[in-house]
């Protein structure tokens, strides 16, 4: 079946299998390889995208259900030569990385979190960031990422 979407501002469209997922149409049949694919059964986030604005695991969304909608994924967040989007930013600065592999859909989770709700504080950024996870940080960094892109005080 044809698909027609926007993703990062730019119109894709294009032929797919019924069954293909949205995170491989993103990866392989656009090329943006910053989603990544973590488990394939929506347990850790790292496939975490925007769809119309909400967070989603693309891992569970067809591409043709997708069909007609607005996708940011991590690469749709910053142009190459603008700023960092202030989480992206966040992130750096209260250095919520180690390996990387999460960041993108943590990223993302954390945009529409922080759209949702504004001003955070630790137990709300925790509960709203349950659904991915990091094997290398501990969360503490994460949370205070979140926080300080939240607009909420971050302590040490």
């Amino acid at each position: 079946m044809k698909v027609r979407m926007t993703i990062n501002d730019k119109v894709e469209e294009h032929e797919v299998e019924d069954r293909q997922l949205l995170v491989y149409f993103i990866r392989e049949t656009v090329g943006l390889t910053g989603t990544n694919i973590g488990c394939d059964t929506s347990s850790c986030g790292a496939c975490t995208v925007l769809l119309d604005g909400e967070s989603v695991k693309s891992c569970t969304v067809l591409a043709a259900q997708a069909d007609g909608s607005a996708i940011t994924t991590i690469e749709g967040l910053a142009s190459p030569d603008g700023p960092l989007h202030p989480v992206q930013q966040a992130f750096h600065e209260y250095h919520g990385l180690q390996c990387g592999y999460c960041t993108p859909g943590m990223v993302m989770a954390a945009v529409s979190l922080i759209a949702e709700h504004g001003p955070l504080t630790e137990t709300e950024v925790r509960q709203g960031l349950e659904g991915n996870l990091c094997r290398c940080t501990g969360y503490h960094n994460i949370v205070k990422a979140v926080m300080a892109a939240s607009g909420s005080e971050v302590t040490a």
